[in-house]
């Protein structure tokens, strides 16, 4: 077993690397699954409207503050605060983000399994129709047989092991940088498409006119845990991505068109989809089927849509890979470089308890349907337990951080590239923000839902 010492880490490779690999990680399925029945879960525009106060408040600050951090100890998620406060307790919200990685991971890999059968599903042409019940039917069937679960979910962490071996330039940059720009090209093809449908307006209204009547403290949770799960915060995710960025690099500029880009695509991901929801009469609260249920109906009255689909499912499916890998990096980042273990026996070994944990969740709709804790299923209480509860924990404990031990002459310091950016007044703006407002917004969002 050997490690690797600071100086000879490896990293990105190129300012556009850098923007790739963390953008990959921002955008994926949450973007392009999650947002969207999250949003037809609890309303539409209101909870949009929400999400997007939590991403500006929340999310942004959080993103650079968990980038620098990383990239001044240059270490992993829980070495990171072992080495900046050392012989302290704070190490704990690395070993929180790992946790939450593992339960976020369980779920995630098994819905990027739907995705890559659907891959399948696109070739074939099986699911090319506009015939709800039988898109219905076709999800349903997926989900509910326990092999092609399995199958599918198990494929897609070889995939992510085998790209994770490669390490951080060859592998996760190299994937991320060629993938993304594919992806928005396409979303907006697919959003034209959904728009010229008769009836779209109705979803582009539902989207974009808010209904505050529907807004209570589980809204207001769900939107907060939205804005972590889809900026990868509180996981331990931009930390690591931070310990590999280049020392030049302009990190509050990074982290702000990581954020203005994620919402780009979120909300090509919804004009994409609740139009169609609406236009071909699905429901738009259909829960975590809602992607697998309306994109095909799209492409199914496009010219070439055939083709597109496949083309589609192909590039959603390498986006949440881009997800995982930064997911997944942190677990390996913390067993080569706190254990010593070499990087590839590290990344198999996560993988291995990935396949474990993340069939538990695989098997939530088949085998374990009849396993209930607290109203949830396996699948459900996983999303719970990270997105609504440890990630926020985690992002509180972070603002904590920041203001007692790094105080703002260091974070400006981390921010400012020990003063060669002249952005000293934005930096002590975004210190009180994510220092005074962002704790306590997340404090007050997370005792409102748990508790109102």
């Amino acid at each position: 077993m050997s490690s690797s010492p600071a100086s000879a880490r490896d990293g990105f490779s190129s300012g556009f690397g850098v923007l790739a690999a963390t953008l990959g990680s921002a955008v994926g399925l949450g973007n392009i699954w999650m947002f969207p029945y999250q949003t037809g879960n609890n309303g539409g525009a209101g909870f949009l409207l929400i999400y997007l106060l939590a991403t500006l408040l929340v999310g942004l600050p959080l993103m650079i503050a968990e980038i620098s951090l990383g990239r001044s100890a240059r270490t992993d998620p829980v070495g990171v605060y072992r080495k900046l406060a050392p012989g302290t307790l704070w190490w704990i919200i690395g070993a929180l983000g790992l946790v939450s990685v593992l339960l976020i991971m369980s779920f995630y890999s098994a819905v990027v399994g739907w995705v890559f059968a659907y891959v399948g599903k696109s070739v074939s042409g099986g699911i090319l129709t506009q015939d709800r019940s039988l898109l219905e039917q076709t999800f349903g069937g997926l989900v509910s047989n326990p092999a092609a679960a399995l199958g599918w979910q198990w494929l897609v962490l070889l995939l992510v092991g085998i790209i994770i071996t490669f390490g951080v330039s060859r592998g996760i940059e190299a994937v991320t940088k060629r993938l993304m720009p594919l992806l928005f090209g396409l979303l907006v093809l697919v959003a034209l498409a959904a728009l010229m449908l008769p009836g779209a307006m109705e979803g582009v209204r539902f989207l974009f006119l808010p209904d505050f009547s529907r807004i209570d403290g589980q809204v207001l949770l769900k939107a907060l845990g939205l804005a972590f799960f889809k900026l990868s915060l509180g996981v331990g995710s931009m930390t690591i991505y931070g310990s590999y960025f280049r020392q030049q690099q302009n990190i509050p500029r990074t982290a702000l068109t990581v954020m203005l880009a994620d919402l780009t695509v979120s909300m090509l991901a919804g004009l994409a989809i609740f139009p169609a929801v609406f236009a071909l009469g699905f429901n738009p609260a259909s829960g975590p089927a809602l992607l697998f249920q309306t994109i095909p109906a799209v492409f199914a009255s496009m010219p070439l849509g055939h083709l597109l689909m496949i083309v589609f499912f192909v590039l959603t499916a390498f986006a949440a890979i881009g997800a995982m890998l930064s997911l997944v990096e942190v677990p390996v980042a913390i067993l080569h470089e706190r254990l010593r273990i070499e990087r590839a026996r590290a990344t198999w070994l996560t993988v291995l308890a990935l396949v474990g944990l993340g069939s538990l969740s695989a098997l939530s709709s088949s085998t374990l349907s009849h396993v209930q804790l607290g109203g949830m299923n396996l699948f459900d209480l996983f999303d719970f337990l990270s997105s609504k509860l440890l990630m926020p924990i985690t992002g509180l404990l972070t603002c904590l951080f920041v203001l007692l031990r790094w105080k703002q002459a260091g974070f400006v310091a981390a921010n400012s590239n020990e003063g060669a950016l002249h952005n000293t007044g934005l930096l002590r703006a975004v210190f009180t923000i994510l220092t005074k407002v962002t704790p306590l917004l997340i404090l007050t969002v997370m005792l409102y839902g748990l508790l109102g």
